[in-house]
């Protein structure tokens, strides 16, 4: 019956008290997730509506309200001999009324674009192709924090190594303590060789604690990273070591980001050319003033005026060469950068692959050495019991393998990250 109700304690324990679990995708994607500067994606897409948005209403109605008071040093007149020809003609007087040199015209107009030459088409294209183009280059930025979190990941990983091989070595320095504790009774060792031992102890504790808080530095800055709080307690999933290939194509967003910019100068250059074309329009114009259309009534007035218009500005035909050359460099130069970028990275690319071909040959080395070394220290304990071997000997032996054991557990990690380097170098 107890056995049973021991059997359900166990089995009604929360997953949590074993402590959580973290892998290395769920980190990259919890940091990628609380970086502020993921925020600015909403505020790319808020910027492009409203460019987008003010584009369109360029085939809006457009109203314009102009008021102007002149005075004039002259006016039109009816030359006198005019009126004289008239009156004899009439045979009465004729006279006409004489224009004010005070005028006034208030006039409120209405433009409505039928056609602009493609130029508000050419205008949005330019507005996407910009606003890809900076979400390529965010893209880049945030991808920047693999490696970030890469190095804090395994960084804890490799501390928490070695502090497992520092705990072996304390449990082999306890072990022989009691060792040597014996031997001093049986009068095989000295309370020297015991001091030793214990020295020995005190500086496993001390590198014990240096662990402690350097990864306590790596657990914080983990967890600022993430948003989650996460202490000693939290278990990091070993990631499957992954089959980089290095001669498959290249994905990393630098190249999405190199092409994003050429596509955006490509819209540019439509611009370009739909700005030089003849702009068509129907126009109104209803206004107030004195004089009004007839010139020849001094009175105040209303009138209107409509019709078509038809706009050319050729002066912009002056600069469209030197426009397009623009262009036509600033792709050049984003092809010199996407070129020395691949470069750099396949630089970097083959010199991971080779460190990776060293570090596996080098862990076949390590486990042939911990083999050995742990032979030699047992060699070393016989001959310690046996009087033929100081404890001086033997604890340069337990030293030399646990300094064996850590070497290929640094090696293990560095295997690791060279690893996830080079996966991130090509994003594949």
């Amino acid at each position: 019956m107890r056995v049973l109700q021991k059997l359900l304690f166990l089995l009604a324990i929360p997953a949590f008290s074993f402590g959580q679990s973290l892998s290395l995708d769920s980190c990259q994607m919890k940091a990628r997730n609380n970086y502020p500067l993921l925020k600015q994606y909403g505020l790319i897409e808020k910027t492009s509506d409203y460019n987008l948005s003010n584009a369109s209403k360029a085939y809006l109605p457009q109203f314009s309200l102009a008021v102007k008071a002149t005075y004039r040093s002259d006016v039109t007149k009816i030359p006198t001999m005019l009126t004289d020809v008239l009156s004899q003609m009439s045979g009465q007087p004729v006279s006409f009324p004489s224009l004010s040199k005070d005028q006034y015209q208030a006039v409120v107009e209405l433009n409505q674009l039928i056609w602009d030459g493609g130029l508000t088409k050419a205008q949005k294209k330019s507005i996407k192709a910009n606003s890809e183009a900076d979400k390529q280059k965010l893209e880049v930025d945030l991808y920047a924090l693999n490696d970030r979190i890469n190095n804090l990941f395994f960084g804890i990983m490799l501390i928490n190594e070695q502090l497992k091989q520092n705990d072996i070595l304390k449990q082999e320095l306890s072990t022989n303590y009691k060792k040597v504790e014996a031997y001093i009774q049986n009068g095989v060792a000295q309370q020297s060789d015991l001091d030793a031992i214990k020295v020995e102890q005190i500086n496993a504790g001390q590198h014990e604690t240096d662990l402690k808080s350097a990864r306590k530095s790596y657990l914080q800055m983990l967890s600022a990273f993430i948003g989650k709080q996460i202490d000693e307690n939290t278990r990091l999933e070993k990631p499957v070591l992954p089959e980089a290939n290095i001669e498959v194509e290249n994905k990393r967003p630098e190249v999405q980001f190199f092409a994003a910019q050429e596509k955006s100068l490509e819209a540019q250059r439509s611009a370009v050319y739909a700005a030089n074309l003849p702009k068509i329009g129907i126009f109104a114009q209803g206004g107030y003033g004195r004089p009004g259309l007839n010139m020849f009534d001094a009175e105040f007035s209303t009138f209107y005026i409509g019709g078509i218009r038809l706009s050319w500005n050729l002066s912009g035909f002056y600069t469209q060469k030197n426009n397009l050359n623009k262009i036509e460099t600033g792709k050049k130069t984003i092809e010199v950068q996407k070129e020395t970028f691949l470069f750099n990275n396949n630089l970097a690319t083959r010199q991971q692959q080779n460190d990776i071909d060293k570090l596996k040959a080098t862990l076949t080395n390590d486990d042939e050495i911990i083999g050995l070394r742990t032979n030699i220290k047992k060699a070393a304990e016989a001959k310690v019991a046996n009087g033929t071997l100081t404890v001086s000997d033997l604890l340069r032996e337990i030293d030399a393998e646990s300094l064996a054991r850590q070497t290929k557990a640094l090696h293990e990690i560095q295997l690791y990250m060279t690893t996830y380097q080079l996966k991130n170098n090509i994003n594949n």
